[in-house]
């Protein structure tokens, strides 16, 4: 018997300018029942475990990352460390079990 395969979501980040528009875009791309999939890292996490929409394992293919990272570029502390929130969202989704692939 051959497993399931694994689910692909396309995150357009060309829209991705800040972080209330990367929660939008996640919402696009992953499809839940209501169209949320969290409004901060935190949110985002919770979503993760399931209840609202896809739950891991999955991969998200997220084209035009670049252009996403530039909008994304506010610096913040994760973990003890410095990072920029495009770089904290890469680490949640990561430890929630999703594959991401930049383009």
């Amino acid at each position: 018997m051959t497993a399931p395969a694994t689910p692909v979501f396309h995150l357009d980040g060309t829209e991705v300018t800040d972080e209330r528009s990367l929660f939008t875009a996640l919402g696009a791309a992953l499809r839940p029942p209501d169209g949320y999939y969290g409004s901060n890292l935190d949110a985002l996490a919770d979503c993760l475990r399931g209840g609202y929409g896809p739950e891991p394992p999955f991969v998200l293919v997220w084209h035009a990352s670049a252009l996403a990272a530039s909008g994304l570029d506010r610096r913040m502390l994760l973990a003890g460390r410095e990072c920029s929130y495009f770089e904290a969202v890469l680490d949640v989704l990561k430890q929630g079990g999703v594959t991401v692939r930049l383009r």
